[in-house]
């Protein structure tokens, strides 16, 4: 049975926790890998809206259990509180593992990322002040506390005290802000261990281990290919790697265990914070996008700057990520555009440019160049197979397809659990 990775193909949003929430009742275990509570995914099951931010979508699933891999940064006070909203609603959360390797976002990550924005001015780049690139600075720089020292009182007051001497003088004396007590932070910390001690293991054991007994195992990533530390629209990017070979690193598993890479595209693009975004729409149609697709963020609450879609973006995606197959997401959006631009390259400095440019330059000036499909009117929420589609539907997928080098599995076609069409399955 295969191990299976799951993300975004832009810059996050897709749709990532509708896919991932198809694929539920046939996976083993679903495994975040990267980033933080800075990420979320909306997963509608029956009437019911469920908003993630931290968990796996796969938590929603009876039968899966969810993971949070090392390569995720924890702020453990939301983890609780996402816990605690499931359970009030009747969700089963006590198969949850968490990696006791996984970095905990602690009170002065989170001060230290509010206060560095605000600096920044008009330069920020755009964070959601939840502390997510302090933690990931912190685990690069050795500085870190893990889960694990949640259990070790005399190992965790010494790394906060450590961390804090070097801060508090940057937030005293640069920012003219308040010292932090290190004592108030290790109390606070503390307070969790009892709370997350039964959940807490070693992960990358249990996922190789599983994957060895032929369990189908799926990785789910954070934010999108476009907002990767390494081949994103750096600086206006996560501080991780959500591409597919942060599966490995922020898992524990060898890429040979991998067997299919599954990018999710929406037929459109959005995007949230700064940052380049060469087929943004800022008149009606971004805002008839914006609207009909309810283009809010899920953790930020933000709305997400709209655009038509860029193939240009959804074949780089499929190279960096050796994309095996496209889940396309929201076509229904699209519904009653009499035309529908598609950006197929960028024009730079008067020259056609087929593939992302990997100078940030030439991208921050890229212009798109469209080429036109017929739309359509027609309801599609109904619709069951790819025939069930109207005409026009069918070619711009098949065009989406062509245009982005790998092929289309699944179309979801509204936001409900079953108003997908599934193409070919992703578990062969």
């Amino acid at each position: 049975m295969p191990a299976l990775v799951l993300l975004g193909a832009q810059w996050g949003d897709e749709g990532k926790g509708k896919a991932t929430d198809l694929l539920g009742g046939s996976v083993d275990y679903v495994v975040r890998f990267q980033g933080g509570n800075n990420a979320g995914h909306t997963v509608v099951v029956g009437d019911q809206k469920y908003a993630l931010h931290l968990l796996p979508s796969g938590i929603l699933s009876p039968g899966c259990t969810p993971v949070i891999g090392n390569g995720v940064v924890v702020d453990p006070a939301v983890l609780l509180s996402e816990l605690s909203g499931l359970q009030q609603r009747g969700v089963d959360t006590s198969k949850l593992l968490l990696s006791g390797n996984a970095h905990l976002i602690t009170p002065y990550h989170t001060e230290v990322d509010k206060v560095t924005e605000r600096f920044l001015g008009k330069r920020k780049i755009g964070t959601t002040g939840r502390g997510i690139g302090p933690t990931y600075a912190d685990k690069i720089n050795r500085v870190g506390i893990r889960v694990q020292d949640l259990f070790d009182e005399s190992i965790l007051r010494q790394k906060v005290e450590a961390a804090l001497d070097f801060k508090n003088q940057v937030l005293a004396k640069l920012y003219n802000r308040r010292s932090i007590k290190p004592e108030q932070v290790v109390e606070e910390l503390l307070g969790y261990a009892d709370q997350l001690a039964g959940c807490v293991c070693d992960t990358t054991l249990i996922l190789n281990n599983a994957i060895d007994d032929g369990k189908v195992v799926l990785f789910e990533g954070g934010q999108g290919t476009l907002l990767d530390v390494d081949h994103g629209t750096y600086p206006f990017v996560t501080s991780s790697n959500p591409t597919a070979g942060g599966a490995c690193t922020g898992a524990g598993v060898g890429p040979t265990k991998i067997s299919r890479v599954i990018g999710i595209l929406k037929a459109y693009t959005t995007r949230v914070g700064a940052g380049p975004f060469p087929t943004e729409l800022l008149d009606k149609d971004g805002e008839a996008l914006r609207t009909i697709g309810g283009e809010r963020g899920v953790t930020t609450g933000r709305d997400r700057r709209c655009g038509w879609f860029d193939a240009v973006i959804a074949r780089y995606a499929t190279r960096v990520n050796g994309l095996t197959d496209f889940f396309l997401t929201k076509l229904d959006v699209l519904t009653g555009w009499e035309q529908i631009p598609v950006c197929v390259a960028y024009e730079i400095e008067g020259k056609r440019v087929e593939e992302l440019p990997y100078s940030q330059s030439d991208f921050h000036h890229a212009k798109p160049v469209y080429e036109f499909l017929p739309g359509w009117s027609e309801d599609i929420t109904k619709a069951k197979s790819f025939s069930d589609l109207p005409k026009n539907a069918q070619a711009y997928v098949k065009a989406l397809e062509e245009m982005s080098g790998a092929p289309i599995s699944a179309i979801g076609v509204g936001p409900g659990r079953d108003e997908t069409i599934q193409i070919n399955s992703f578990l062969d």
